[in-house]
This record gives C-alpha cells, sequence and structure tokens, in this order.
C-alpha cells in the first residue's frame, strides 16, 4: 500500500547485504544505422583484458546511484563520443549466465537503439578505437547472409556473449519493422518513399517491388505523412522530382496492414531454444 510520501524504503531490521553473493550490472547497447548502402552496427576495440584487442558493444558498468538507461546513454558517450539525441533507444533483454564475463558475476541490460547516417565515432579511454561494422560482415550465431551461413571470412572477434546479444538485435529489429512504424527512425526528417523503401531492403537484404511497397505505403496507417512542405527531391537523373514524407511524431505506431519480410528475406533461424 502507498504510504503517500516519496521517502525512500529502509532496509528491514536484520537485514544484512552480506548474505548474498555480490554481482555487477552491466548495461550493452546495438546501435544500428544505415550507412553507406548497408546495415551497420558500432563495436569499440577493447584496450585492456578482458578480451584485449576483441570488438565489443559499447557498454559498462552501472553506478551504484545510476539509472540503467541514463548508464546507457553515458557509456556510449564515453567510448564512442557520441551522445544523446532523439534516436530510439529499447532495452532487448537481460543477460546473465554465470561465466559470461570472467572478472565476476555480471548481468548485462542489453539495449537497442535506431538513427539515421550517424557519423564516425570517437574512441574514449575505454577502448582502443570504435568504427562501424557492417551486419554482414560479422560471424553471428544463426544469421544467413548471402550465401553463407556459417563462419565470416575476416569477421573481427567478438568479446563475452556480444555475438549472441547482436544476433538477438538484429533479430529485434528485422522483426520489428515487420509491424511497427520503426523503420522511419532510420531515416533524416523529411525523407522520399525510395529512401524508406531503401531501409527494409537494406535491413533485410532483399529487392523489393517498387509499385508494391508504394501501394502498401498508401494503404498501411501509422507510419508516414506528407512532410508540411512543398519542397521535393529533385532527380538524380532523368525523371520527376520524389515527394517528401516525415514519420508521424506520435510514437512507435503498429502498422495495419504489416510488410512482412519476404521468403527469402535474411533473417535469424527459429532456434530460440539456444536464447
Amino acid at each position: 500500500m502507498s504510504t503517500g510520501t516519496d521517502a525512500p524504503a529502509t532496509a528491514p531490521e536484520g537485514y544484512d547485504a552480506g548474505d548474498y553473493p555480490p554481482f555487477a550490472v552491466t548495461v550493452d547497447l546495438a546501435i544500428f544505422t544505415v550507412r553507406d548502402g548497408a546495415l551497420k552496427v558500432l563495436l569499440v576495440e577493447r584496450s585492456a583484458d578482458p578480451y584485449e584487442g576483441a570488438w565489443a558493444l559499447p557498454g559498462g558498468f552501472v553506478g551504484v546511484d545510476e539509472d540503467i538507461d541514463d548508464a546507457a546513454w553515458r557509456e556510449l558517450a564515453e567510448e564512442t563520443g557520441l551522445t544523446r539525441t532523439d534516436w530510439h533507444l529499447e532495452q532487448l533483454r537481460t543477460y546473465g549466465t554465470p561465466g559470461r564475463d570472467p572478472r565476476m558475476r555480471v548481468v548485462s541490460v542489453a539495449h537497442v537503439a535506431f538513427a539515421p547516417d550517424l557519423p564516425d565515432p570517437q574512441a574514449g579511454s575505454d577502448a582502443r578505437c570504435a568504427r562501424w561494422w557492417a551486419v554482414d560482415d560479422l560471424d553471428l550465431p544463426g544469421l544467413r547472409g548471402g550465401d553463407h551461413d556459417s563462419d565470416v571470412d575476416g569477421a573481427p572477434t567478438l568479446a563475452f556473449d556480444h555475438a549472441r546479444i547482436l544476433a538477438a538485435a538484429f533479430d529485434r529489429v528485422a522483426a520489428k519493422i515487420e509491424y511497427t512504424s520503426l523503420a522511419t527512425a532510420f531515416c533524416p526528417p523529411t525523407f522520399t518513399l525510395g529512401e524508406l523503401q531503401h531501409v527494409y531492403e537494406t535491413v533485410w537484404g532483399v529487392r523489393l517491388d517498387r509499385s508494391n511497397f508504394r501501394r502498401w505505403v498508401q494503404q498501411t496507417t501509422g507510419l508516414v505523412r506528407p512532410a508540411p512542405t512543398d519542397e521535393v527531391r529533385p532527380p538524380r537523373g532523368r525523371g520527376r522530382p520524389a515527394a517528401l514524407f516525415e514519420a508521424r511524431t506520435d510514437g512507435v505506431r503498429t502498422l495495419h496492414p504489416p510488410l512482412l519480410r519476404p521468403a527469402d528475406a535474411r533473417a535469424l533461424r527459429a532456434d530460440r531454444s539456444a536464447r
């Protein structure tokens, strides 16, 4: 029952925190963007053990008096130089398998974030360098990319269980743009329907029929609306200028009807037992 005050609760008499094993809480961030025609994720190269020289998701330990989301944004800025903007950020899931971190028992709250065409990151004190990696260049469990189904030549070594986290994060992105307006989070404030279609094609790894896609956009609700100006995008070659659209601003919306991935789309195999 509420006491009607904001006073913090106190530990009960006789409670001893030493009776319970200590463990740490961390945050890890899978930051995706569409850049140079590919779906890319931000990784940092670790400058110290454990896993010195391996690549990892940006992240770190949560302070004792720190909120989980605040820790996520702080670690992002410290390790990459990127700061908080109007990105979409959501929690992915919690990872706490014993032994996932050799230093101690560590539970990580993984996050997924999306933003359009982000700049080159700057490595902070906790990272040797930071860069964007194409998802297709990473060896992720269960990911089908092009003709390969297992090892990816030249793929970087990922620290901890970050390959597993990143695979689940990609699965979240690929699935969620089917039935929500989240694809617009990869677009600038105003965009053409061709640019929006490019987001779907890049994430899913397929080509979509232009006429069918535009027909779906016109029929669905909750995705886009015409930009409030008469501005158009000049054609790259011959052709007509393209009309500009913007995302609806009242939060992530459920789409009716959804746009389902084609059968041959790049996707994670439905091996949920491993998660």
